[in-house]
């Protein structure tokens, strides 16, 4: 069966050690060599190949607020703060171990908390609830729509709403409206839906699950329907994660897939549902996979067996292999998420031992590690400008970390929205400044910068 688409280094060397109230622990980064040059990605690089992003009002916003927070000025260091005797940041009562109020919530609502006493917070624009956790989220690339991948086999497509008309509302969970569903497939697959992505162009989606399969489909964008699909039986383990990207080979859509079982990287043909190349290299589980803007045939994977190889489908075999945990300023953890920027110079990871770091592609060194997450990191993406870096955890918590300047220098973030329970992937908007997170208290939220 066809499917026709519609027309259309760095070393850690000290951690403050928490503070009641202090909800960050920044970590001071040495540097190998003075004299070494700074490594400013990726807004250096974008001003160095004439590609510079603009800056959005509400990425401009959060900017704005950004700066007046304390603990999260540009140009101060953790060290330099601590001297000073700052205190970085106010720590909600949930995450510092403190005893909550009780809170009054309505039937079959899981609470969904905003983090207090922060000089920035995002703030809950609809939500949707599952009887069981939400793996698997990613926006249509028209951004008009999210998808939804449940544990409980189900397949949701969503309206992404007027986030203008929602940002003044009450930060309260209570009065978080319910996400318009346009779409439901009940029986997606016979097991948990694990990933799911949409197409560059957004005219086909992908499902994976542990039940070994992957679901293919057309999907329509104006009628919100799904057209002609096809199961592919390529896999046999849970499938982890996939992505497609638009070859230049064959000029036709390609899917890649991985995960567990012989934890080999599956490449389908979109057009004939046919596996066109097996890509072997990982020793255990594939838990994440990415591709970027400028990265014509190349993806890259991550991996239960601690590494992160570089791809490229005129080749069988990596690229490229980084190996963090044989670097002495990072201790070997799995690695379960990955990005790189849009320009190909930088990559970011999230392990389970709770960091994350940074590893400059060209120089083909690590940068720096960081910790800004209690618990295992699931989640890292950039923002659409790639000026800041969001990070989700099974510590309940989304964090964004300011990327712009030196990214050898101490790196500030916050906590911007919590969950009640393991935060298990976040996406951003591929046009506003909002990110969707989904997570085990049964939830997915979509969040904004309130206008006020």
């Amino acid at each position: 069966m066809q499917i026709k688409k519609e027309p259309q280094k760095m070393m850690a060397t000290e951690i403050f050690k928490a503070l009641p109230f202090c909800v960050i622990n920044f970590r001071a980064v040495e540097r190998k060599n003075e004299n070494e040059d700074e490594i400013v990605v990726p807004r250096a690089v974008a001003a160095a190949t004439g590609h510079v992003h603009p800056v959005q009002s509400q990425e401009r916003l959060f900017q704005q607020r950004v700066a007046a927070a304390p603990g999260f000025q540009n140009g101060i260091g953790a060290q330099q703060m601590a001297n000073q005797g700052m205190v970085p940041m106010m720590r909600p009562q949930s995450i510092a171990g403190l005893p909550q109020q009780p809170q009054t919530v309505q039937p079959m609502q899981r609470p969904v908390s905003v983090p207090s006493g922060m000089g920035v917070q995002f703030v809950p624009v609809c939500r949707y609830e599952d009887s069981q956790a939400i793996r698997a989220t990613a926006f249509h690339p028209s951004g008009r729509y999210f998808a939804l991948g449940t544990n409980s086999k189900q397949l949701h497509i969503c309206l992404y709403p007027d986030i203008k008309k929602t940002q003044n509302r009450p930060t309260s969970h209570e009065s978080t409206r319910n996400a318009e569903v346009a779409l439901t497939r009940p029986k997606q697959h016979r097991g948990s839906v694990y990933c799911l992505s949409f197409n560059p162009n957004g005219d086909l989606l992908a499902t994976g699950s542990n039940d070994k399969t992957i679901r293919l489909m057309a999907f329509n964008e104006d009628a919100c329907r799904i057209g002609a699909e096809m199961e592919l039986t390529c896999h046999d383990g849970t499938v982890r994660d996939l992505i497609f990207i638009e070859s230049s080979i064959n000029r036709s859509t390609i899917l890649i897939s991985g995960g567990a079982g012989n934890c080999h990287l599956n490449v389908t043909d979109c057009n004939t549902g046919q596996s066109i190349q097996s890509m072997k290299g990982h020793s255990a589980p594939i838990l994440g996979l990415y591709t970027w803007g400028q990265a014509g045939n190349q993806f890259v994977s991550c991996s239960q067996d601690k590494t992160i190889r570089f791809w490229d489908l005129r080749q069988q075999t990596a690229t490229n292999v980084i190996s963090p945990g044989h670097n002495k300023s990072h201790n070997a953890s799995p690695v379960t998420s990955v990005c790189v920027d849009p320009n190909g110079k930088l990559l970011v990871s999230g392990h389970e031992d709770a960091s994350v770091a940074l590893f400059d592609i060209t120089g083909n060194r690590v940068l720096q590690t960081f910790r800004p997450h209690g618990d295992e990191v699931r989640t890292v993406r950039f923002s659409n400008a790639a000026y800041y870096l969001l990070t989700a955890s099974y510590d309940k918590r989304v964090v964004i970390t300011d990327m712009r300047g030196d990214l050898m220098a101490p790196l500030m973030y916050l906590p911007v929205a919590e969950h009640s329970d393991k935060v298990v992937q976040c996406r951003w908007h591929p046009h506003d400044f909002s990110f969707l997170s989904t997570s085990a208290d049964r939830s997915a939220v979509l969040w904004s910068l309130p206008n006020r």
